[in-house]
């Protein structure tokens, strides 16, 4: 995390000095911005111990930088993110058991966190399910709503090529023949999404593609 005045070019002189480094920088965010300055968050591959604490030394002897401090990555921390979108009864309830499921995995040291948003309108919807292939870490979207189609199901089909597994609640509408998986009951939906993207459950997405129970 670098600390950093806030004018144009500071990200450019900070990425500078990390390609000096030869590091890939995996994943970047500025986490605050204020008239005083901002904070810059990057996450890097392919830089040691040593080179670590080189880099760091290079990036405070700029004269922009106020101060770096390292810090745990998201993935460490939060891990694979599942997505719940829909309506609020509907949502509330897949949660239910997404979280006591991803509690039994993470007691273990897995990390599986989940977000979620009630939405209504087609619109706004298929806004949200085509943003789920744009989040840092989403490994997984439960649909969860009373009737969902059109749009909503063409986004499904967009996000599922781009690697994210997708869960529907039985519902009318299109997007239970667009997703991976349908479940009738929300609590038992929120357990298998988890399951899904679990690295150690003994759950096979790709035997269960089509199903509905």
């Amino acid at each position: 995390m670098v600390r950093a005045v806030e004018r144009p070019g500071v990200l450019h002189a900070l990425t500078s000095v990390i390609l000096e480094h030869g590091a890939n920088i995996a994943y970047v965010d500025i986490a605050e911005r204020r008239e005083d300055g901002s904070t810059v968050y990057f996450e890097l591959e392919g830089v040691t111990e040593a080179a670590a604490e080189v880099l760091i030394r290079d990036l405070e002897a700029l004269p922009i930088v106020g101060e770096v401090e390292r810090a745990p990555s998201f993935a460490k921390i939060y891990g694979k993110r599942i997505i719940v979108v829909g309506g609020g009864a509907q949502v509330g309830q897949v949660v239910i058991g997404a979280v006591a499921e991803a509690d039994r995995h993470n007691i273990r040291g897995e990390k599986i966190s989940i977000d979620t948003i009630p939405l209504v309108g087609e619109e706004d919807l298929a806004a949200a399910t085509r943003a789920v292939a744009r989040l840092p870490r989403a490994v997984a979207l439960v649909l969860a709503g009373a009737l969902m189609g059109g749009d909503v199901a063409k986004a499904v089909y967009e996000i599922r090529e781009k690697g994210i597994i997708v869960l529907s609640l039985n519902m009318p509408g299109s997007v239970p023949d667009a997703a991976d998986l349908v479940v009738s009951d929300p609590v038992q939906c929120g357990v298998m999404a988890v399951m899904a993207v679990s690295s150690s459950a003994r759950f096979d997405i790709a035997r269960q593609r089509g199903r509905r129970y």
